[in-house]
């Protein structure tokens, strides 16, 4: 995150709510089938870069940098709109996924490890089990 101050409009800016470190989770979701993807982080940075280049654009907390998603892996994921929650401290981006999400090489993060599936009724989930 750099130390400048972002162009993110001022007033968008003021109603974000950001974690201690200034981000936001941002949930990536396939706008056509309503597929879970990914979670990435953003600062306004960020925000503002995927609201004006169409492409994602995260803030990596390991590498401490901005990535574009599919820069390097050519997975790119094309913007088709971006939401706030209700409490304006998580957005969802409904974007066109090409290729892979995960890092791993798989299409969505979210499918390697199911702790619930279906619903047996019993709501008992493989926590309590």
């Amino acid at each position: 995150m750099t130390s400048t101050s972002s162009p993110l409009d001022a007033d968008l800016a003021a109603r974000l709510k950001r974690s201690p470190d200034g981000l936001l989770p941002a949930i990536a979701q396939q706008y056509d089938t309503g597929e879970v993807l990914m979670l990435g982080w953003m600062d306004d940075e960020a925000l503002h870069r995927t609201l004006t280049t169409g492409r994602c654009t995260y803030w990596s907390r390991s590498r401490q940098e901005y990535w574009v998603k599919g820069e390097t892996s050519g997975h790119v994921q094309h913007v088709r709109s971006v939401a706030l929650d209700c409490d304006a401290d998580t957005v969802l981006v409904k974007v066109d996924q090409v290729g892979a999400a995960c890092h791993t090489g798989a299409r969505t993060c979210f499918d390697a490890d199911v702790l619930i599936e279906g619903g047996s009724g019993s709501g008992a989930s493989a926590v309590d089990q």
